[in-house]
C-alpha cells in the first residue's frame, strides 16, 4: 500500500507511485466525480514532474510545456503548494540584474522530491559520520566521495569521449539523467551550464559537502576544463548548476570551482 503524508489541506501528498504515473488512470466502477478527481491528481503529478525535470519554473513555462492554460496550472500549483510539494520563490539571477522584479518560479520542496524518490538518506549520513569518526575525519570522507565518483566514472567517461568537445556537456547531462539526476545542458555567456534538477544524495550532501566537491572535481577532469559550481540543491537552491567555460585547447582541469554559499 502506498503511504501518504497528509498535508494542511487534508488531501495528502501523492505517493511515489502516483507521482511517477504520467497518465490518467481510470478504474472500473469509478463514478464521474471519482474519475474527475483521478484526472485532476494525474495532472498535478505532471506539473510536479515537469518541475523536477526542468527545475524551478514559471506558470507560463509550465503551461507551455504541458499544454495547459495558465489558470489551470495556477490551480494545480495552489494545491501542490498547500500540500507542501512545491514552493514559490524569486528566480535566481546570474550576472547583471535586469530592471523590474525577478520572475516568480515554483520549485519542489524537500518533501516534494522525497515523493518521487525514496532513498536511504539517514543510513548514508550515519555511514559517512562513522567514516569520519573512525577513519580519519574530513579527509576520509573526501576520499570516500572521490572513490564513489570513480566507481561511477566509466559510463560518464564513455559518453563524453564519444562526442566532440562542443557536445561533451550535453553528453554528460544525458549520462547523469540515466542515473536519476534529471540533468540538462544549456548555453550560457562564454560557456554552458550543466543543470542537475534532482540529486539522489542531497540530504547527505547537505551534511557532507565533500560529496559535491568530489563531483565538481570529477566534472572538471572529465570535461578537460576548469568548472565552477554556482548552486546546489544541498545548499537550498532549486537546482545544482555548474558553469562550464568554453573549452579551449589550453584549458586546464587542475582546479575546479565550488559553490561559494
Amino acid at each position: 500500500m502506498t503511504q501518504r503524508t497528509v498535508g494542511p489541506s487534508g488531501r495528502g501528498l501523492p505517493g511515489p507511485d502516483e507521482l511517477r504515473n504520467n497518465g490518467v488512470v481510470k478504474n472500473v466502477g469509478e463514478s464521474p466525480h471519482e474519475e474527475l478527481a483521478t484526472g485532476e491528481r494525474s495532472t498535478r503529478n505532471r506539473v510536479a514532474r515537469s518541475i523536477l525535470d526542468h527545475g524551478p519554473s514559471t506558470v507560463a513555462e509550465l503551461a507551455e510545456r504541458l499544454g495547459l492554460t495558465q489558470a489551470a496550472v495556477r490551480r494545480h500549483l495552489d494545491t501542490l503548494t498547500t500540500d507542501g510539494v512545491v514552493e514559490a520563490r524569486d528566480r535566481r539571477v546570474y550576472g547583471a540584474r535586469t530592471r523590474g522584479r525577478p520572475a516568480k518560479v515554483f520549485a519542489l520542496t524537500d518533501c516534494g522530491r522525497d515523493a518521487f524518490y525514496q532513498s536511504y538518506d539517514q543510513l548514508a549520513v550515519d555511514a559517512l559520520r562513522w567514516i569520519g569518526e573512525k577513519e580519519g575525519g574530513d579527509e576520509a570522507i573526501a576520499a570516500f566521495a572521490r572513490a564513489r565518483i570513480a566507481a561511477q566514472a566509466g559510463a560518464y567517461r564513455k559518453a563524453v569521449e564519444a562526442v566532440p568537445p562542443e557536445k561533451r556537456a550535453e553528453a554528460l547531462a544525458k549520462a547523469l539523467s540515466a542515473d536519476g539526476y534529471a540533468a540538462t545542458a544549456r548555453s550560457a555567456p562564454v560557456g554552458e551550464q550543466l543543470c542537475q534538477h534532482h540529486c539522489p544524495v542531497a540530504h547527505a550532501a547537505e551534511r557532507f559537502p565533500q560529496l559535491c566537491e568530489a563531483e565538481t572535481e570529477f566534472f572538471a577532469e572529465l570535461l578537460g576544463t576548469h568548472v565552477q559550481r554556482l548552486a546546489t540543491i544541498a545548499h537550498g537552491d532549486g537546482v545544482c548548476t555548474t558553469f562550464i567555460p568554453k573549452i579551449s585547447h589550453h584549458a586546464s582541469a587542475s582546479t575546479s570551482g565550488r559553490n561559494p554559499a
